[in-house]
């Protein structure tokens, strides 16, 4: 694509009129080299304003070390992926206490299977929304355990504040934490979550199914509006437009 762009790429004209796609944001790509090179040379050689330019390198490169010492570390340290996400089911699985959950229950869409199930070993750990297999050891989780895993009398009438707490701190100050608890479990899929290829495979003949068949019925809806006559939108055969005078641009 970019190289049938080059080739039709006249110099003389927009590329707005050209109709590119790809061209422009490779051209906004580079513009970062003419802004630099417009400060770093313009306060070398600029003896009318060489401080403007010098205090526009100085804040970014403040900006850079700023950022290498704030945020960027955080992709290396703290709470790892399996700590966010059962934090995650834990602070859920209070939320919906609180608002009177019987997360007890077998059954309904705030029952047992929402936020625990079985490890491979036989233990009760976190899972439901977070579809994890592995279990977590995290000095916040460890009192709700007892010997097959976590209690659910426990969970029921025993957290304290400072486990929700904790929780909510590892679920929202980790790299992958904080995508998950913005964004939901679409992200976790690409953090630490295996898929098989036959449920990619299965969900995505379901998914362009879907939506073939809502495609379908839009624009079977609209050909039968059409041909009986009472289709909404804007008369091509009447526009007002046509029937104006033409401006006079001279």
């Amino acid at each position: 694509m970019n190289l049938f762009e080059v080739a039709h790429f006249v110099p003389e004209k927009p590329m707005y009129e050209q109709g590119l796609i790809l061209l422009p944001h490779l051209a906004t790509l580079g513009a970062f080299l003419l802004v630099f090179k417009a400060l770093y040379f313009g306060g070398v050689y600029d003896t009318w304003a060489p401080g403007g330019e010098m205090g526009y390198i100085l804040v970014s490169l403040l900006v850079v070390f700023w950022f290498n010492n704030t945020a960027y570390p955080s992709e290396f340290y703290g709470p790892t992926g399996p700590e966010a996400s059962q934090a995650q089911a834990f602070t859920f699985l209070v939320r919906d206490q609180r608002l009177g959950a019987n997360v007890g229950s077998a059954q309904g869409p705030t029952g047992l299977g929402k936020y625990l199930m079985r490890s491979p070993t036989g233990e009760v750990i976190f899972g439901g929304e977070t579809m994890r297999f592995w279990d977590l050891r995290a000095p916040w989780l460890e009192p709700l355990r007892g010997p097959n895993g976590l209690d659910l009398s426990r969970l029921k009438k025993d957290i304290q504040p400072w486990q929700e707490r904790r929780s909510a701190e590892y679920m929202t100050h980790a790299p992958l934490g904080s995508l998950n608890s913005v964004g939901g479990v679409a992200t976790e899929i690409n953090a630490v979550n295996y898929v098989s290829p036959r449920s990619w495979l299965a969900t995505s003949h379901f998914v362009l199914g879907f939506f073939f068949f809502v495609g379908h019925l839009w624009h079977a809806g609209r050909a039968r509006a059409a041909a009986a006559g009472f289709e909404k939108g804007i008369d091509r055969d009447f526009e007002p437009v046509l029937s104006m005078t033409p401006l006079n641009l001279r």
